[in-house]
């Protein structure tokens, strides 16, 4: 019954997440040409907002819970499971006071609106998973603009997303770029939930009636620890929250 009643109702959220997306992008383009970095930031973060309110369409809601305080005024890794591309809004929306960036694939760097044009010039790094030699430049690119200006690094070490919620081995190789040239960064470890039950059926129809929490477990500081440490306790705090 639920796929049943998920046929017009996806639709409808299609068409409301396109028009959103569109209508946003010439409005990002006014604020970085006109006014800069700030303004851009402002306009993507309220674009997320609205996407994460479109998602009440299908009857989605969202939790955004704190274990312990995030510091301020350093870098932050934050690393977090990856289910689907609804992921993605509530991290941009919830933490937007930490000018999240991401590590991308080149293929969403463009034809889409909005958001391509976020990824190319809103400080986030587009890389070839298949080319390391230009994966890991980009990488470092990314860990010394957050060490510079304070800012965030947002992966998900599984690399490809989880289709049923289950987590998947971590990948070192991104994280340990990020630690060594943003060596002052604090892990912000962040687990997922539900997000993947709204792809269950597929790209459509979409999941109904999903409660979708993102926690933030206790960051800590990568300084004078180990790198082999700081990849152990990252994955085990990510997949700690993790409830399927």
């Amino acid at each position: 019954m639920e796929k049943i009643l998920s046929y017009p109702i996806s639709a409808v959220y299609y068409v409301v997440f396109l028009l959103m997306l569109v209508i946003f992008h010439p409005i990002q383009w006014v604020c970085l040409n006109a006014f800069g970095y700030n303004a851009h930031k402002k306009s993507v973060s309220i674009l997320n907002w609205f996407l994460m309110r479109s998602a009440h369409i299908l009857g989605t809601t969202y939790k955004f819970t704190k274990t312990a305080p995030i510091p301020e005024g350093v870098p932050l890794i934050i690393v977090a499971n990856h289910q689907s591309m609804n992921d993605i809004p509530p991290i941009i929306w919830f933490m937007r006071k930490f000018h999240p960036k991401f590590i991308s694939k080149k293929e969403l760097g463009k034809g889409i609106p909005s958001v391509s044009y976020n990824l190319r010039h809103g400080g986030s790094v587009l890389i070839d998973r298949k080319d390391p030699k230009q994966a890991l430049p980009a990488i470092k690119q990314l860990a010394q603009y957050i060490e510079k200006h304070k800012r965030s690094a947002v992966i998900f070490p599984e690399g490809t997303r989880s289709k049923t919620g289950e987590p998947k081995r971590f990948s070192e190789n991104g994280l340990k770029i990020l630690c060594k040239y943003a060596p002052s960064a604090y892990i912000v470890p962040v687990s997922i939930n539900n997000s993947w039950k709204l792809f269950k059926f597929g790209q459509y129809p979409l999941g109904l009636g999903n409660h979708l929490t993102i926690t933030v477990q206790e960051p800590f500081a990568i300084k004078n620890i180990p790198f082999e440490e700081v990849m152990a306790r990252t994955e085990r705090e990510v997949k700690q929250g993790i409830k399927n």
